[in-house]
């Protein structure tokens, strides 16, 4: 067990030197990003980024993200930048992307997990850019949570999972896009998005023309070749079912569950939070932008000993819902349709 500093950056002007001068030092840190918190260590640092691992419990066949804070500091990373790579990266950076590019060997073996590509980003916070900056390394960072629970969205669930586990925390508020970046794979002739996030696929496809999604997405079989393709994420303390159908087919599913004891707790849309009785109901939002940011909070609400089972609607998998339905996918034991 080891002591994690906390800083609030609104009222320590000393918290990012300080988390700087610790990852430097080979030290975890976690820290805020545009879409969850991240947990970072010195990418260089093969020593340091198996604190990562150890910290979250994670498999380390599972590569990780470098993060940098400037196009300069990405293309020292990689061997080669195609130019539909250049084209995205100039059009989205800093921003909820990550790229998968050929690595130059920079980072270390346990940040690529023995691939030849690397995932690169260039975060829009304004913490995250400041620790990038001061550290002037990259910082590899999975999202700062025990390994597949619930991603962070603020500084205290990442306090919840890893106090004691890793050097230090910078509290930089709770996020803003809720959902973990886009992953994009720019080493073939078309993209291909490894894993759906805070960029759509339309976004993209206005800058470049075609982009594919990855039909290995629900392949667990084979090598992960991006964070969040391999096991079970997301998942919340108690059983989670998605039920593809109308507010009453979902109210008829909650009524034969509670009638067998089963104290239930429900997942929704404002609108249709609004149709529902169930023993306790988290409104995730009125638009899928919204849903996304309050998704894992809400996952997180629900405790073992308080419900006994998540019944959560579905949403359309169209811009950012599709990466809403990737998570709920991959945190539901159940998928229910009508």
């Amino acid at each position: 067990m080891v002591q994690t500093k906390r800083w609030n950056v609104q009222t320590n002007k000393m918290a990012i030197k300080e988390a700087a001068t610790l990852l430097k030092g080979g030290k975890t840190v976690a820290f805020p990003t545009e879409t969850v918190y991240g947990l970072g260590a010195d990418a260089t640092n093969e020593t340091a980024v198996s604190g990562i691992f150890k910290a979250k419990g994670r498999p380390e066949d599972n590569p990780l993200i470098a993060h940098v804070a400037t196009k300069q500091q990405l293309g020292n990373l990689v061997s080669s930048l195609s130019p539909t790579a250049e084209k995205l990266i100039d059009a989205f950076t800093p921003g909820p992307v990550t790229f998968v590019l050929p690595s130059n060997g920079t980072c270390a073996f346990n940040v690529t997990a023995g691939l030849s590509t690397i995932g690169v980003r260039i975060p829009d916070h304004p913490v995250a850019n400041k620790l990038l900056k001061e550290c002037g390394i990259p910082i590899a960072a999975p999202s700062a949570n025990v390994s597949g629970k619930p991603s962070p969205t603020t500084a205290d669930h990442v306090w919840a999972d890893l106090n004691g586990k890793i050097a230090g925390l910078v509290d930089g508020g709770p996020t803003g896009v809720g959902v973990e970046s886009t992953v994009i794979d720019c080493t073939q002739e078309i993209p291909i998005i490894l894993r759906p996030g805070g960029l759509t696929k339309e976004q993209l496809e206005r800058v470049v023309g075609k982009v594919i999604i990855d039909p290995a997405l629900a392949n667990t079989s084979e090598k992960p070749k991006a964070p969040g393709m391999k096991y079970r994420h997301y998942a919340p303390e108690v059983p989670l079912w998605l039920v593809d159908g109308s507010p009453e087919k979902m109210q008829e599913i909650i009524n034969d569950e509670r009638a067998q004891h089963s104290r239930v707790g429900v997942m929704a849309s404002t609108s249709t939070s609004q149709k529902l009785t169930a023993d306790r109901i988290i409104p995730l939002g009125v638009d899928l932008e919204e849903i996304a940011a309050t998704l894992y909070d809400a996952l997180r609400e629900f405790k073992d000993g308080d419900i006994d089972l998540i019944i959560c609607e579905t949403f359309p998998e169209t811009s950012i819902g599709e990466a809403v339905m990737n998570r709920l996918k991959k945190a539901s034991s159940a998928y229910l349709k009508d």
